[in-house]
This record gives structure tokens, C-alpha cells and sequence, in this order.
């Protein structure tokens, strides 16, 4: 296997690089800052059919999708030759919501001769376990308030809309939108018992974008006054799980990798 990986912002790209056993060809896109990783490729969505390219000419048998990407805007006077004729299925991914999107492009790498590889099949430690992580444990008001959140996003799953919620004595207070976890965090009014529920949508593919929490999400939760995190577990990447488990002890958080529930 020759694996690319196509990475964007945050610690997730580097944490796979730390699983493989060799190194793969690292692909960034143009503009985006990386952390810990450094591009051996850059490109942008009017090039992609020059890196297909150039990934097959490289070698290339497998590519892996990691890290944050904004959604891109299609800028006809960039396309490049090989580009121009994949414009038909640039635009109806761009008319898509995230999870569309997103299996329009792994389609596209399919189509054109790659397996494409999930996250938590190069790094499955990054996976949530089923299991309390720190010292804190769950109580009754917090299940209750883990299943409200799950039967929310699974209601509201046909709207592509986020990852996770907000919710506080069985009342949903805040979902996530196209900004992201710390965002809906940090919009947070004073909420008394609130937790964090994070997991898949439903059908949605495990092949890109999987949900994630990292210390990042403990630091927002405190700041917010939460006094719980749950995932689902098996279906949540945890970036850094060991610093995760320690922040929750230290902000008296509950951090619960739910499972057969």
C-alpha cells in the first residue's frame, strides 16, 4: 500500500501520520495552515484532476482523508485542463449538504482507481471506547440527558446540519452548525447541568469525517460550565485520549464513551 493523505487543519493529521508504519505522501490544500505535518503537495479544487494525477503517477494505491477543511468556493479563472471537465460534479457536490458533498469526492477518488481508507482504519486507538475515561462518572439525570441528545441528532439527521448538541436537563439548548464544536461551545449562555452529546449522524459514512473531540473540546467545555462529555463510543475519534482524560479530571468532567444505548 502507497497511502496519501489528504489532510487540513488541526492535530488529526499528525496523530495518523504517528500510526503508519511508513510515511505517506502528504497533500494540502492550498492556504489551509497545517499543524504538525508539512505538505509534500498543495493543491486546490480547480487542480484536483492534476493531483489525481499526479497521486497516480506517484504511485498511489490508497488515500485517507484527515483533518478540518472549509467547504471550498469553485473559481472558474483557477481551473486547470485537467480539471475543467469534472466542473459537472464539482458543482453538484457544491449544492450538496456535507455528508452529499462528501461521498461525491470519495466517489471521485474511487472512480478514478483509489481505495479510500478511513481514519479509524489507519489509527483504530483513535476510536472512543466504551468506557468512563476519568475518575467522574455518569449519573441518572446524565443518561437521560446522552439519550435526548442521541434521539436529536438522529431526528435531525435528514438536515446535515452537525455532530452534536447541547443539552441540559432534558432539554436540547444548542446544535451544531457548519462553524464547528468550539464555536457552538463558545456561544454558550450560563446553563445549569449541561452536557455535550457528540456522535454520528445517521447513514452517515465512516470513511470521512467522523466526529471528533480533542482537548480542545474539554478546555470549551469548562470555560462553558458543562459538567459532562459523551460520545458515542466506536463511532467518535478521540484526538490525544490520554491529555482528554486528564483535562477531565482536572475540570471535574465527566468524560463518558457510551455504548449500547
Amino acid at each position: 500500500m502507497r497511502l496519501a493523505l489528504i489532510v487540513g487543519r488541526g492535530d488529526l493529521p499528525a496523530l495518523v501520520v504517528q500510526a503508519l508504519d511508513a510515511p505517506p505522501l502528504v497533500c494540502g490544500y492550498e492556504g489551509i495552515a497545517l499543524s504538525g505535518v508539512t505538505a509534500d503537495l498543495t493543491f486546490r479544487l480547480e487542480t484536483l484532476g492534476t493531483l489525481l494525477l499526479e497521486l497516480g503517477a506517484r504511485g498511489i494505491t490508497h488515500v485517507c482523508f484527515a483533518g478540518a477543511l472549509d467547504r471550498p468556493v469553485l473559481d472558474p479563472t483557477k481551473l486547470d485542463a485537467e480539471t475543467a471537465p469534472l466542473v459537472p460534479m464539482f458543482m453538484q457536490a457544491l449544492q450538496e449538504g456535507d455528508d452529499g458533498a462528501l461521498r461525491v469526492v470519495v466517489d471521485l477518488f474511487e472512480k478514478t482507481g483509489f481505495t479510500v481508507l478511513g481514519v479509524h482504519e489507519i489509527a483504530p486507538d483513535l476510536l472512543a471506547k466504551g468506557t468512563v475515561y476519568g475518575t467522574r462518572w455518569p449519573d441518572a439525570q446524565m443518561r437521560k440527558d446522552a439519550a435526548v441528545g442521541a434521539a436529536h441528532l438522529l431526528k435531525m439527521s435528514p438536515l446535515d446540519k452537525g455532530q452534536c448538541c447541547i443539552v441540559s436537563q432534558g432539554r436540547v439548548e444548542a446544535m451544531e452548525d457548519a462553524r464547528g464544536t468550539d464555536a457552538m461551545i463558545a456561544g454558550l449562555g450560563p446553563l445549569k447541568d449541561a452536557i455535550l452529546f457528540k456522535g454520528p449522524k445517521a447513514r452517515q459514512s465512516r470513511i470521512i469525517d467522523l466526529p471528533t473531540v480533542g482537548p480542545e473540546t474539554f478546555h470549551g467545555a469548562h470555560r462553558a460550565g458543562l459538567y459532562g462529555i459523551v460520545v458515542d463510543a466506536g463511532d467518535v475519534l478521540v484526538l490525544q485520549p490520554e491529555k482528554c482524560t486528564e483535562l477531565a479530571d482536572k475540570y471535574d468532567i465527566v468524560f463518558w464513551g457510551r455504548t449500547g444505548e
